[in-house]
């Protein structure tokens, strides 16, 4: 057994899991993405001002083209990694 190293199983489970929650953030990105205040929101009784994430929203809204980048780069990672 080795002094001090990670073994290579675990830092490939670390890996792993990083992989998995960052697909998780992208996936919760598009959500916020897609959100429409007056076709989602607004027949709730809702606003972003109300959600307190207002900031946020118009953010990841306004960042849609880097993000249709972003799934591009994923989507062909997952399909070469297979």
């Amino acid at each position: 057994m080795e002094k001090g190293g990670a073994r290579p199983e675990g830092r490939k489970e670390k890996i792993s899991g990083l992989w998995t929650l960052f697909e998780g953030l992208l996936m919760l990105a598009n959500a916020v993405a897609i959100l429409n205040e007056e076709c989602f929101l607004a027949p709730r009784g809702w606003s972003f001002k109300e959600l307190g994430i207002l900031g946020l929203i118009h953010a990841v809204q306004y960042l849609y083209l880097p993000l249709i980048a972003l799934n591009i780069i994923v989507t062909f990672l997952m399909l070469i990694s297979g």
